[in-house]
């Protein structure tokens, strides 16, 4: 039985209905049983292929919007789920992130990353070499989880679910500019 037919009541004795579970696991992407961390970030990259999304009020709007429809929904599907992690997290999370993890955060609960590319990418010109940049860093910092990443990731309630996910954002966001910066001083006729 998949998660997306899991009949079980969350810690209040409610489940989780269809738009929690399609906020939460990023348009059912955290479903993809394998990498979902990925998928989700893809999923926060392909949203600035809409016109407008990466001016900055546009998207000021939705990261503040997102986070707090994450911290609700990543709290409801944990509550329901547990710490359900496909085989690929759970090999990751052992290499790079040991030890116990007592707040479930469930693979299939993807928000996070769509909010932390979203962060990755924020003020940052929009150009496809930015936005693969900005990708591939912020799934870095995602799994590596530099100081205070993994410290709030034990905070309850769908915070430390998200706020990790903000701190890797911001870690992306500063080697994004980095890395664009030395790519435009080296190779300006590339872009």
């Amino acid at each position: 039985m998949s998660s997306l037919d899991n009949d079980e009541p969350d810690s209040r004795g409610t489940r989780p209905d269809f738009l929690t579970r399609c906020i939460a696991t990023g348009f059912f992407s955290g479903y993809i049983p394998w990498a979902s961390g990925t998928f989700g970030t893809l999923v926060g990259a392909l949203f600035f292929l809409i016109p407008g999304f990466a001016d900055i009020p546009v998207l000021t709007t939705a990261i503040l919007v997102g986070l707090l429809a994450g911290v609700f929904t990543s709290a409801r599907i944990a509550s329901a789920e547990g710490h359900q992690l496909t085989e690929s997290a759970r090999r990751m999370k052992e290499r790079f992130q040991p030890g116990e993890h007592e707040t479930p955060d469930p693979s299939i609960v993807v928000i996070d990353e769509i909010v932390g590319m979203w962060i990755a990418m924020f003020a940052i010109p929009l150009s496809l070499p930015g936005i693969v940049v900005a990708f591939f860093t912020f799934r870095f910092f995602d799994i590596v989880k530099p100081y205070p990443a993994r410290q709030v990731e034990h905070l309850g309630s769908g915070w430390g679910i998200m706020l990790d996910d903000i701190v890797a954002g911001i870690y992306a966001n500063i080697a994004t500019r980095l890395i664009m910066a030395i790519l435009y001083a080296y190779t300006p006729g590339l872009f």
